[in-house]
């Protein structure tokens, strides 16, 4: 199978890539010898979207390709339309030559088209046999920085809950954090039980080379402004004792999407070496079956204080983000980030590409979907409504971690989080599918990195580098 990738400078003789619009066809064809403009009219080249034709020179070798971008009524270009060429160029050197609206976002979109997990496929690995220069003006670095971040976040979403544990995710951490001189501290097992109860509940029936771990990175000044992220780590969720269907578990490796989000992100952050004080909290557990399971009706001690009936045990996620998120606040960061696949319900409401936001700052929510839709990595906010903190009341503790009722699932888990958190007004949440059904432009199917390009816009411009 042949592999696209990005080099940094065209090589010699490369081919020449035209975005074109139907509108615009004539004037490309212009530009043509009669024969290559034969040639693209025998194909049926319309510049329809997401389409190419290979026009040849003197000799027959390849001399351009055009790619069609669409058009039309509705604007049915997308901004990852270009990650088509990743699959549909022959093997070459290929340079973006005009067309495309923005380079800049082509060139991204080709990267990120180009992800293949191959980690358990037979057979010779694939040769990088489609190259495509970043075009000139577009900073490499940071194009590389971003990919690569997807990329992590892909691979750990895609990688199977056998060959993923909380170990490994622990070590996946460690490996990011020595790239950038960041530390990494771990509590595991039953070190967890009297400072991280809930995480140490929830982890507790995993076999003892699965048991439950707090990685706590931590990189930059501290005396630049802190910002934190906590990503949930469940590696794999069976249900508990509130056992899912097994149609339900079959994606249930990508539960740690929230932890693979949030690495990837730090990674990002680091890389660029944004003047912040950043903090990376991962509470990864697996929620097995065993003699050590919590139970429906069990009442957990939380490390804030306050006391969480168990209304189901596949609301298992919340858990032990409380956990993370009450030692989040406790050094009160600038801003606290929470990343996780946490709720069904948001799927429903938003479906699996509009992961949705919760935060009481109007302003961040507002600054975030404005670098989501620049960034093309789109969100949605819904909101934290206080009156249906009854949904998640309990008569024998603190709280209840499941909704009554059925309703509103992924606004009573965001209240829910909302209790453990020292300062909301700086805190946003974000319930991420972290899985992408079926393959489209720039988003291969299976694990997907979500919001984390427009969270490094939005830290960028909050956290100027130098």
């Amino acid at each position: 199978m042949a592999k696209a990738v990005l080099v940094d400078a065209p090589a010699d003789g490369a081919v020449p890539v035209e975005g074109v619009t139907p509108d615009g066809l004539e004037a490309a064809l212009a530009n043509l010898s009669a024969d290559a403009r034969a040639f693209v009219a025998a194909a049926g080249f319309t510049a329809a979207r997401g389409t190419i034709a290979l026009v040849p020179g003197p000799g027959g070798v390849l001399a351009r390709v055009l790619f069609g971008l669409g058009g039309g009524e509705g604007n049915e270009r997308t901004a990852f339309l270009p990650a088509r060429l990743a699959a549909l160029l022959p093997p070459g050197d290929y340079r973006l030559a005009g067309g495309f609206p923005d380079p800049a976002m082509a060139a991204l979109a080709f990267g990120l088209g180009a992800y293949r997990f191959a980690r358990y496929k037979g057979g010779s690995p694939a040769t990088a046999d489609i190259r495509l220069a970043i075009p000139e003006g577009v900073d490499a670095a940071e194009l590389r920085r971003i990919v690569d971040a997807v990329s992590l976040a892909r691979d750990l979403v895609n990688t199977p809950a056998n060959d993923l544990g909380p170990a490994e995710l622990a070590g996946a951490i460690r490996a990011v954090a020595e790239q950038h001189g960041a530390a990494v501290t771990v509590i595991a097992g039953e070190a967890l039980e009297q400072d991280f109860p809930m995480v140490h509940a929830v982890g507790a029936a995993a076999t003892p080379d699965r048991a439950p771990r707090l990685v706590d990175l931590v990189w930059g000044d501290p005396d630049a402004p802190k910002v934190t992220l906590v990503g949930k780590g469940v590696v794999f969720d069976t249900g508990g004792l509130d056992l899912k269907p097994s149609s339900n578990m079959l994606l249930m490796k990508k539960d740690m999407g929230g932890a693979a989000n949030a690495l990837a992100l730090a990674a990002l952050v680091m890389s660029a070496k944004l003047p912040v004080r950043l903090r990376l909290i991962v509470p990864t557990v697996e929620n097995a079956v065993a003699s050590a399971s919590f139970r429906p009706g069990d009442v957990l001690r939380s490390r804030k204080g306050l006391t969480v009936e168990i209304g189901n045990t596949d609301a298992e996620g919340r858990l032990i983000l409380a956990d993370a998120l009450a030692l989040a606040g406790e050094e009160e960061p600038d801003l606290l980030i929470d990343l996780a696949t946490l709720t069904g319900a948001a799927r429903v409401a938003l479906g699996p590409d509009l992961p949705a936001v919760f935060t009481p700052d109007d302003a961040l929510a507002a600054d975030l979907a404005r670098h989501g839709e620049a960034t093309a990595d789109p969100s949605w906010r819904l909101p934290l409504w206080r009156p249906y903190l009854a949904m998640v009341e309990s008569k024998v503790a603190d709280i209840n971690n499941a909704g009554t009722g059925g309703l509103a699932g992924a606004i009573t888990a965001a209240l829910f989080l909302q209790r453990f958190v020292a300062r909301p007004e700086r805190w946003m949440h974000i319930d991420i599918f972290g899985w992408t059904p079926s393959s489209k432009p720039g988003q291969p199917e299976g694990g997907e990195a979500q919001t984390i390009r427009a969270l490094y816009a939005l830290l960028k411009e909050r956290y100027p580098p130098g």
